[in-house]
This record gives C-alpha cells, sequence and structure tokens, in this order.
C-alpha cells in the first residue's frame, strides 16, 4: 500500500457527494501493519471516538471501553501507565482504582494537581485478559495513539509508570529498578521512569530504599524540575 493509500484512510474530505460518508470505523486501519500518520487527529475527543471502534489488535474484542486519558489536555506533566485494569475498563477512565488513589496522593504530596498539572494516559488503551501484560504487538498496534497523545498534550515532562510503559514508549527493556529516578531525553522530552503505584500497594513498608520510600525521592526531583522549567520560562 502506498504512502497516499494510507493518508487517504483518514482524508473524510475525499468522499465526493454521490458517496456515503465512510463511517468511523472504515477510517481506522484495522491492520496494526498500517501506520497512523503523525497530525491524523485534531482533538483527543475524535482520537477517543476511534479508539472505541478500533481493531487493529485483538484486546478490542474484549474491552467494555478504550481508555484513553483524562487530566488537563495542556498539562506540562505527562503521566504514561500500562494499560487498562477492570475499574478502567468499566469507567472509560485511566488510574481510577486503588492505583489510581495513590498516584493522586503522591502527586498532592508535592503539590501537583490532577486538573491543572497533570494528564495521565496508558500506552494501551484497552484491557488485556486477566490484567495480564500487553504483548510487543499489542504495543505496537496502539503505539501511535500515544504518540499523538503526546503531540497534542506537549508536555514538559513525561512519567513512565512502570517497566512497561518505558518499553513502550522508548523501547527501553532495561528493569525499572534500575532506571527509575533517572532522567531520559526522549524525542527531545524529558523523561523519567517511576514506579508503577501498584507496586507500591504490594510492598507497602516505608523504611529507607523501600519502594514507598525511593518514589518519595523520585516524586521530589520530579517537583523540582518542574519548578526549575516553570522558573526558566
Amino acid at each position: 500500500m502506498s504512502n497516499e493509500d494510507q493518508l487517504s484512510l483518514f482524508d473524510i474530505s475525499a468522499n465526493s457527494a454521490s458517496t456515503p460518508p465512510a463511517t468511523v470505523s472504515e477510517l481506522i486501519p484495522t491492520s496494526a501493519k498500517i501506520p497512523i500518520p503523525p497530525g491524523t487527529y485534531q482533538t483527543m475527543t475524535q482520537m477517543a471516538e476511534h479508539c472505541n471502534q478500533c481493531q487493529r489488535c485483538g484486546l478490542g474484542k474484549t474491552r467494555t471501553h478504550a481508555v484513553v486519558g483524562r487530566g488537563n489536555l495542556q498539562a506540562p506533566i505527562m503521566i504514561v501507565g500500562e494499560a487498562p485494569g477492570q475499574n478502567e475498563d468499566e469507567t472509560g477512565l485511566p488510574f481510577v482504582g486503588k492505583a489510581g488513589q495513590l498516584l493522586e496522593k503522591i502527586l498532592a504530596s508535592v503539590k501537583l494537581d490532577l486538573e491543572k498539572d497533570i494528564y495521565i494516559a496508558n500506552v494501551n488503551k484497552c484491557r488485556p485478559p486477566s490484567n495480564r501484560v500487553p504483548t510487543t504487538e499489542e504495543i505496537a498496534a496502539c503505539r501511535p495513539y500515544l504518540l499523538e497523545q503526546i503531540r497534542m498534550v506537549d508536555p514538559k515532562i513525561i512519567l513512565l509508570t512502570g517497566a512497561t510503559a518505558v518499553k513502550g514508549l522508548t523501547n527501553d527493556k532495561r528493569g525499572i529498578t534500575k532506571i527509575r529516578g533517572t532522567w531520559i531525553e526522549w524525542e527531545g522530552r524529558l523523561c523519567m521512569p517511576i514506579l508503577h503505584p501498584a507496586y507500591l500497594l504490594r510492598n507497602p513498608g516505608r523504611e529507607q530504599g523501600s519502594p514507598k520510600w525511593l518514589m518519595w525521592q523520585d516524586i521530589q526531583a520530579v517537583r523540582a524540575k518542574f519548578d526549575e522549567i516553570c522558573n526558566a520560562g
């Protein structure tokens, strides 16, 4: 398929008056081998509509809702998670379960406001069965949506929660415990891998060196970098 053919999949205006308009689902490449060109979406609402009808991988067959994102669409900080769980699949919103509640407390501890400073998304928009880790193929099929979200939100800082989020965006396959708390430059943006809040829930200790203690160090570093960027601007 040529580039022109690929682009025409998204060209709504190309339909002539005598031809019935294509439905949203007809405009989405059903094969993950067909790319979604940068700049395809003008709004997050438009992208969410496509995500809810997307069949680029098998996860579309079992979802209740595609989980696109929540927060400020012009946020300076974007948080990227792995994939929706049951609560997220039911509500269509990311990080609304216990892990999400803990994430909000972590942000509030350094006076970061979810409604003002943060936009939250996931590498995968549909819940994998039994909350398993998304496959490499599923991540690749959904990655263009995440790239479009980053383009539209245009954050200064991206926090990657857990190894799947790191791998899904940067293709860095190192373990999260080895790279958490370190700044990574990706496509001219500052990214920091952090522990997933669900991991903190499974490891509730607060002693020095514990996951919660490490998260406190990391989120303070994020706040300091955020202040530095704001003051520089």
